[in-house]
């Protein structure tokens, strides 16, 4: 089996749908007549993706809004804050049919959620300087060792002598200029400053206090604090457990330290007669499945409001004709494998079933290493809901499920990370994720990324300036292509073919594919 395309070339100077730039957007494309599951996979693992059976990938160094394949370590994810409230949302939904009063915004919660995460470290150094700062003054004051008050990774300072008057000390939580990332104690005078005047400046040391209250317990972190008492619970737990187990084992570790997991997150809170019933669908996209025929019509129907309701289309940029080929017309070949899912590989929609109606489709793509979601259209009376959300949630689940049966499929594929687009970053907050280099067409985590990316859109997210391209294209002989139904390298083809001008071509081709799928892939040949 084949994949076969053909070159559609450079699209430069279109409308960009994230800036709004008339003339910010350039790609490169190609019409694949089909396609094999294993060579889109290393497509995409190059930074391509399809709509319909059009495969582009963006001119990442020339467009105005780099877009940057982005992945999930679906084995590893965990909800954040606002997953998890999406979750509780729809269950409440389903259990008591409480419907939110307005939709709350994902993206929005999801860029607040980001920067509140790049800021909780910051924060974090600041409370803790503060505090060893309050703690030294106090020390002073009360005649303590200083060394009492550092925390683990704080270098003690240096023994030092001080003139200090305890009328002048102040409390520097008190004072927002006061700079406290210094080792040194606050009231340390700075080498610069003028001399206090002399009746405040003799040797005479500070009288020391009363020190610690003896019929006081000692004083101790509130982490050791907050450990002992979990400890404490944990045991009573246990104790509790084997005292009603008829063979009493002991545990090694206590269930409430494990986090719940997504599944359960899902499950949560649903009632075994919830108000409403949801089931979600796998359906095969093929004409000749009955399950998508039956559902085609009311699929096309819900797919066209939403077109229209949420993006503002006219009736006919949404018809059946453009339906079936935005979302139904796949090149993907239909494929199983001994080592693969139970559904096999291909595309699918992924229909959500409320109370006997389709409310939400998302489609998707099963491919040996992902899935891959391609779109999302959902029934805007629910938007409120957060579906979007919500099904990247789902789908993050499905790959898991997934991955038990076929265990290379590890990874959930949300298309492409537009950093330059706010409103495109909550794709980041779906942790652990990785972005694609442009260049080198490895994995970066995102973490590592983001950094780079704020300083300019464009970038090589691969640290190494010796890493090059491991599919580079290194003999264009070798590219395969299908010429009058025949299948030739390129060397034989531009033999037969004598004067062909189009070696450039080609080569830009081969280059943007690898020169594995470029060995493999049939580029057609008038």
């Amino acid at each position: 089996m084949y994949s076969i395309v053909e070159l559609k070339g450079v699209k430069c100077g279109y409308r960009c749908g994230y800036c709004g730039n008339e003339e910010g957007k350039d790609s490169y494309g190609m019409w694949s007549h089909n396609m094999t599951v294993q060579d889109y996979q290393d497509l995409i693992d190059r930074g391509w993706r399809r709509s319909g059976k059009y495969v582009y990938k963006p001119i990442m160094n020339k467009t105005c809004c780099p877009q940057y394949t982005i992945r999930c370590h679906a084995l590893n994810f965990h909800p954040s804050k606002t997953h998890k409230k999406t979750l509780k949302r729809v269950n409440k939904f389903l259990s008591k049919g409480e419907m939110p009063v307005e939709k709350q915004d994902e993206e929005h919660e999801g860029v607040l959620e980001e920067i509140k995460g790049r800021l909780k470290p910051l924060s974090t150094i600041l409370q803790r300087t503060v505090a060893i700062a309050a703690g030294k003054t106090q020390s002073f004051l009360s005649g303590e060792p200083m060394d009492s008050v550092h925390e683990e990774g704080i270098r003690p300072p240096p023994q030092v002598s001080l003139n200090i008057d305890h009328s002048e000390v102040q409390d520097v939580t008190a004072s927002p200029d006061t700079d406290t990332t210094n080792s040194t104690p606050p009231t340390t005078p700075r080498e610069d400053a003028a001399p206090a005047p002399a009746e405040k400046t003799s040797n005479v040391m500070p009288k020391p206090g009363k020190g610690a209250d003896p019929s006081r317990p000692p004083c101790r972190k509130a982490k050791d604090i907050r450990k002992e008492r979990r400890l404490q619970k944990d045991q009573q737990m246990q104790q509790e457990a084997v005292s009603s187990s008829p063979n009493p084992t002991p545990s090694k570790s206590s269930s409430s330290n494990q986090p719940k997991s997504l599944e359960e997150f899902i499950t949560e809170s649903l009632p075994n007669d919830p108000l409403h019933r949801l089931e979600v669908r796998l359906v095969p996209v093929s004409f000749e499945e009955p399950d998508f025929m039956a559902s085609y019509e009311q699929s096309a129907a819900l797919y066209a409001r939403y077109q229209m309701t949420v993006h503002g289309d006219a009736p006919h940029e949404c018809s059946k004709s453009q339906f079936k080929r935005f979302l139904c017309d796949s090149p993907l070949e239909a494929e199983t494998a001994p080592d693969g899912p139970d559904v096999g590989y291909g595309s699918f929609h992924q229909q959500y079933w409320l109370d006997g109606r389709i409310v939400a489709v998302g489609v998707l793509d099963i491919l040996p290493s992902c899935v891959s979601s391609v779109y999302l259209y959902y029934h805007p009376d629910f938007s409120s809901l957060s579906l979007g959300t919500y099904s990247a949630l789902r789908e993050i689940a499905f790959t898991r499920q997934l991955q038990q049966q076929s265990p290379k499929l590890a990874y959930y594929y949300l298309g492409f990370y537009v950093h330059s687009c706010p409103k495109m970053r909550y794709k980041g907050q779906y942790r652990p994720s990785d972005l694609l280099c442009p260049e080198t067409y490895s994995w970066v985590p995102i973490e590592r990324c983001i950094p780079r990316l704020d300083v300019s859109v464009y970038s090589r997210l691969n640290e190494n300036a010796q890493a090059g391209d491991a599919r580079a294209l290194k003999d264009l002989g070798r590219v395969l292509v299908l010429h009058r139904r025949t299948v030739m390298p390129y060397a034989a083809y531009a033999r037969k073919r004598k004067g062909s001008n189009d070696e450039k071509e080609v080569e830009q081709y081969a280059s943007l594919v690898g020169q594995t799928c470029a060995e493999r892939i049939l580029l057609y040949r008038a």
